[in-house]
């Protein structure tokens, strides 16, 4: 079943956004999975992994705030305000 989006006409799953983990930088500390209250991280191992990427609340970036390595990363605002547009004109072509 598809999630839903909070953007009239726009699938959840058409919006680039949630966090990415640089496996470099990341402890397995779990802080993010603690913070996130809509099941996006887990833990497998060591590792936190975004498992379930489209339960992020779209522009929500303040897990990356409790990240004590900065592993947490997520496109730009910009970027996010671009690509709402983009998708919002594409849909109403259909």
């Amino acid at each position: 079943m598809a999630s839903r989006s909070p953007f009239p006409n726009i699938p959840r799953e058409a919006i680039p956004w949630f966090p990415t983990i640089d496996p470099e930088k990341c402890i397995g500390c779990g802080e993010c999975l603690s913070f996130c209250a809509n099941g996006v991280f887990a833990q497998e191992g060591d590792r936190v992994v975004v498992k379930k990427p489209f339960n992020c609340v779209v522009g929500c970036d303040r897990c990356s705030a409790f990240c004590p390595t900065g592993a947490l990363t997520f496109p730009s605002k910009e970027e996010l305000v671009a690509t709402l547009k983009r998708l919002r004109e594409e849909m109403a072509q259909l």
